[in-house]
């Protein structure tokens, strides 16, 4: 089988301040045509950097070194024109996260027959007939009434497959995939893979498919290629690699999976929050006087008890209602219904008259670089609730922040650094401190692990179950990994379109679902069975 792609000896690195960092060392592989390769490590083992090196996506600041050959043609060193030849026609990219691909100015249309004006010249009629025909090839329903709409009007899993459609347009040779499905519910993540197996069959297309998640590449890839530290330090067939891994880091990696169930809570211990028939509806307002002319239904009755020392975990797909019902819990949404809050209905209450519970009620989001200040240092970060809430006024709050540091897996001494200065992982622990520094009694866990490394996500996990063991903590746990849902929760509430469609015990939830969403869900999340 001849090679689309070949690498040999690819070096990359990046000067800045004087000073530089080798991302990518003597790393070489090559694609088969009509063969989906995988390039797995964790965040920070160059998989990425690798990739856009192909057709020199990089800044300016990168030094490129070795030979990427393409159908014959060197890469390395090409000029602009070759390589803008290359780009979108030949070799596609899609990314993980289409919102910042996406150009959000610009309709569907416009950015589809871009690509497809620069590199086969159509327009008009013809043009748009192409696009259509791409739209239902990715499966977006009804799409000529999409071509007006703009990307943050479509759901995580449309926006991603307008981006196969971009990638598609110009019938390229070899597609890189870049972690495609990260930020995807499971059963969507599943239907992307499904589309990508088929389209590659019938394009006769290669893939580089870059991910963190084991599970897809033991599904979806031929072959595999394992990075570390800008090094690949095993690689074979997909099947004998997982069968017989033989590097340490890869055995890591295939290991890493959240596992387990937790402690058993006593059936006794103190209701921590609870709410009765919970109804978030918005309204949708139109004309001169803003008329109320309908409800957006974002959640409907929905009932649920956490107790100290409990996990509830609430799964469901995007736009299901799960991160709403726990805004409203927390009081950062209007709602109807009573919310009992340590045994006290908080529904009605003015801000000023929740404040003093703010302490109590916390929440940790998926993604802590968009939610941890850039300008504050992790000292400034952690301490902040300390002094607004008038925690252990006497003590030295270093002192308390350092506590709580080595208590969340971090090193005090880097308590005067910035959050881009960390990890992803050492962010989600810096979020995690902030919230349990004011010793809260509820913590809402908004998709905490979603964005980490299998090795990591395994840490914060085990992390959680031991500070909620230690403080009794009750944890409201949203998620669309299942893996970790049952690693983590007592309860499990299921969500579809604002309903709650089943709850109960993890445990049955998870042995014998009830509902065929349920059954899809876990399907999706549990099926093994290879993709394609």
């Amino acid at each position: 089988m001849s090679a689309v792609l070949q690498v040999r000896d690819l070096n990359v690195s990046f000067r800045q301040d004087g000073a530089e960092s080798h991302a990518v060392k003597n790393v070489s592989f090559e694609i088969a045509r009509g063969e989906t390769v995988a390039l797995v490590g964790e965040s920070g083992s160059g998989k990425s950097v690798t990739a856009l090196s192909t057709v020199s996506l990089l800044p300016d600041s990168a030094s490129i070194t070795g030979s990427i050959n393409y159908e014959g043609a060197e890469m390395v060193g090409a000029d602009e024109a070759e390589l803008r030849r290359v780009r979108g026609n030949d070799i596609s990219f899609i990314f993980q996260e289409p919102m910042t691909s996406l150009n959000p100015l610009h309709t569907l249309e416009k950015q589809l027959a871009e690509s497809i004006l620069l590199h086969q010249g159509l327009t008009g009629a013809a043009a748009r007939a192409r696009i259509l025909e791409l739209l239902n090839k990715v499966g977006i329903n009804e799409p000529e009434k999409r071509l007006s709409s703009y990307p943050h009007q479509l759901s995580g899993g449309q926006r991603q497959r307008v981006m196969i459609a971009m990638a598609l347009a110009n019938g390229p040779d070899l597609l890189i995939a870049d972690e495609p499905t990260t930020a995807l519910d499971v059963t969507i993540q599943a239907q992307i893979l499904e589309l990508l197996a088929e389209l590659k069959k019938a394009e006769g297309m290669s893939m580089l498919f870059i991910t963190h998640d084991l599970g897809i590449v033991n599904r979806f890839a031929d072959r595999v290629y394992v990075m570390k530290d800008g090094e690949i330090v095993e690689s074979g067939e997909t099947k004998a690699l997982f069968a017989n891994p033989r590097h340490p880091y890869t055995q890591t990696l295939l290991s890493a999976e959240s596992t387990g169930v937790p402690d058993p809570v006593d059936g006794n211990a103190e209701v921590i929050a609870e709410t009765d028939a919970l109804r978030i509806w918005f309204p949708i307002q139109r004309g001169l006087l803003r008329r109320t002319v309908g409800h957006i239904k974002a959640v409907n009755a929905a009932s649920l008890t956490v107790r100290a020392g409990e996990t509830v975990g609430v799964v469901g797909e995007s736009g299901s209602g799960k991160t709403t019902l726990a805004l409203a819990m927390m009081r950062l949404i209007g709602s109807e219904g009573p919310v009992i809050f340590m045994g006290r209905d908080i529904q009605g209450l003015t801000s000023k008259a929740l404040r003093p519970l703010r302490s109590d009620m916390q929440i940790v989001f998926q993604d802590p670089f968009g939610s941890l200040s850039p300008r504050m240092t992790v000292e400034e970060i952690i301490a902040e609730g300390l002094s607004i809430h008038q925690i252990d006024p006497t003590r030295d709050k270093r002192e308390i922040v350092a506590e709580i540091m080595v208590e969340v897996g971090l090193d005090p001494e880097t308590m005067h650094r910035y959050p881009h200065e960390f990890s992803g992982g050492q962010r989600q622990r810096i979020a995690i401190a902030r919230a349990m520094v004011l010793r809260p009694k509820l913590v809402v866990l908004d998709e905490p692990t979603s964005a980490l490394d299998m090795t990591v996500q395994v840490q914060i996990v085990e992390l959680l179950r031991n500070l909620q063991k230690k403080y009794g903590l009750a944890y409201l746990f949203i998620s669309h990994d299942l893996k970790v849902v049952r690693a983590l929760s007592h309860k499990v509430i299921v969500m579809k379109r604002g309903d709650v469609v089943e709850q109960g015990d993890a445990a049955q939830i998870f042995d014998n679902p009830q509902t065929d969403y349920t059954r899809e869900l876990m399907a999706a999340a549990f099926d093994v069975k290879s993709v394609g």
